[in-house]
């Protein structure tokens, strides 16, 4: 890059920006209807289908349904970290469109589904709004969350508390973490 200075003319410069690369997106997967695999298969077409790049992908945790007692099958679980180019907003709509189109319908807390995406952290970004929070507010305290999410993000810290994923695991209550069961890797497209 040349600067132009009145007195000596153009002069030679070093240009040096400090880009820092954004944080990554991180997305929970959950099912408990059908075949997981295969829902969390076809969810990540569709997410790549419509402008969600796959970074990474967790292995499978299994985890008892919640709340307990209801006699609702067992749930997979896995985490991805996606790139996208657009907003959380955008993002959580195009989540809750590929949620649909497996028939999840909100109406219903806790209920059991085909699948179901969660948006957990946007580039390290804290949104708090009705329609949209960032960080996923109860993913803190999710064993089927941070042990999936641990698996891709060790380093991964909370957007609001600083927390390191170890420490927050550390936290969990022992029967959360004694029912999980590692099911391994997956191969997704």
């Amino acid at each position: 890059m040349l600067f132009w200075n009145a007195s000596i003319g153009f002069v030679p410069t070093l240009c040096v920006t400090n880009s820092v690369l954004p944080k990554p997106i991180y997305i929970a997967l959950g099912a408990n209807l059908g075949d997981p695999i295969a829902s969390f298969t076809q969810a990540l077409e569709q997410l790549k289908d419509r402008g969600v790049s796959i970074a990474a992908v967790s292995g499978l945790w299994q985890s008892p349904a919640w709340p307990a007692g209801h006699g609702h099958p067992d749930y997979i679980n896995a985490c991805a970290q996606v790139k996208f180019s657009g907003t959380a907003r955008e993002l959580l709509s195009i989540l809750h469109t590929v949620e649909a189109t497996h028939g999840r319908e909100r109406s219903v807390i806790n209920a059991p589904r085909q699948i179901d995406l969660d948006l957990i952290d946007f580039h390290g970004q804290y949104i708090a709004a009705k329609d949209i929070q960032i960080p996923h507010p109860r993913m803190a305290v999710r064993g089927f969350v941070l042990l999936p999410l641990s698996q891709i993000a060790p380093d991964w810290l909370h957007p609001v508390t600083d927390e390191g994923i170890q420490s927050a695991i550390s936290k969990l209550p022992l029967n959360d973490i004694e029912p999980m069961k590692y099911l391994g890797r997956q191969d997704f497209p």
